[in-house]
């Protein structure tokens, strides 16, 4: 499935974003608008950002898997 196609199954949901540079980021997907996703990413300590990508500099867009072992490690 195209990538723009997904945008509606995971707003709200944490993805990660590979761009065409071949760099990528992660964040919560927040919505598209005016050609560009926005998406909350996590800065340092408490504070976050909206940041928004242009469609032009995205090459996919996937959903977090599921944790699969839900047994504390600490």
């Amino acid at each position: 499935m195209p990538w723009h196609q997904k945008i509606g199954y995971l707003i709200g949901q944490p993805v990660g974003i590979s761009l065409i540079n071949g760099q990528g980021t992660s964040g919560v997907l927040c919505g598209a608008s005016n050609g560009k996703l926005l998406v909350i990413e996590y800065l340092y300590q408490a504070q976050f950002a909206l940041k928004q990508y242009d469609f032009q500099m995205i090459q996919d867009i996937n959903g977090f898997p599921p944790c699969q072992d839900h047994r504390r490690l600490y």
